[in-house]
């Protein structure tokens, strides 16, 4: 479930950020952490524990090598960035931790810790879709102008947006690591929140891997009557054609033809899905 690095910093999209300097250094405060609130648009939900406890021992080590960054709000200062450091810091028993002050609405608040998040370690693929929604809400852009503010594709923001259709219970399995992205993208291609539940539990079972998962969808998809394809009837290639079809569009594909001709018939869910694909197809 790797992914791409952003291709902008957080001084590129939000240059005010840029910190003052003094004597060409940067202007940093120590603040006492019982000072800080916690950010309420912080778009990760989970934390591994591991991940913070190896944190911890760092910080114990060698304290905050990265300084947070925090806003003055109703006479507090409120986390904007660096939510794992100052949970860590805390752990630590640290009094202080160091921090930039910078005054920052609530729409950039959630877009830096949303970029920082990405940028520094794998967000849970449900918060970034999460985050992503928020951004898009919160800034009325299109799925193309979120894009290119996190210099990232648009169909990398459609698709992890489509995440956001699964049903509750796969979703859950995707946040706990039970799926993966490619077998919850596999799956969306059926519109049945029973059948895409049904084979959720069937992964879970019997640990199938995103190509079998795909050839599942593939036969739920199968028109109610029809044969498995044969000699006799349709082309077994064509079957490994629609798979691939659909691993690359992330929609339902159906090729229909005989004897050389046919139709393709690809399906889309709105008009940013259906531009989604089109950017695909190019």
């Amino acid at each position: 479930m790797g992914r791409k690095a952003l291709g902008k910093g957080l001084d590129a999209l939000i240059p005010d950020l840029r910190p003052a300097t003094i004597s060409g250094q940067a202007s940093i405060v120590d603040v006492d952490v019982g000072e800080i609130a916690e950010n309420p648009f912080q778009p990760r939900s989970r934390i591994s524990e591991a991940s913070l406890d190896d944190l911890r021992q760092s910080i114990s080590e060698k304290g905050v090598l990265q300084p947070v960054i925090l806003r003055r709000k109703a006479g507090r200062y409120e986390l904007v960035a660096g939510e794992r450091r100052l949970r860590a810091a805390r752990l630590a028993n640290l009094k202080t931790v160091p921090a930039m002050v910078r005054q920052v609405s609530d729409s950039e608040a959630l877009e830096i810790a949303l970029v920082e998040n990405i940028q520094r370690e794998d967000l849970n693929p449900l918060d970034e879709a999460r985050g992503y929604r928020e951004l898009i809400k919160r800034f009325k852009l299109t799925q193309e102008q979120l894009a290119k503010k996190l210099g990232r594709d648009r169909s990398t923001i459609a698709n992890s947006l489509r995440l956001l259709g699964l049903p509750d219970e796969v979703k859950r399995g995707l946040e706990d690591g039970k799926l993966t992205v490619g077998h919850a993208r596999a799956l969306l291609a059926l519109d049945d929140a029973r059948q895409i539940a049904s084979i959720f539990r069937t992964v879970l079972h019997r640990g199938l891997s995103v190509r079998q998962v795909e050839g599942l969808v593939r036969q739920r998809m199968r028109p109610k009557g029809t044969r498995k394809p044969d000699a006799a009837g349709r082309d077994p290639e064509v079957g490994k054609i629609e798979q691939r079809l659909m691993r690359r569009l992330g929609t339902r594909v159906r090729v229909i033809g005989r004897g050389g001709h046919g139709r393709i018939e690809i399906e889309f869910y709105s008009v940013d899905d259906l531009n989604r694909i089109l950017e695909t197809i190019g």
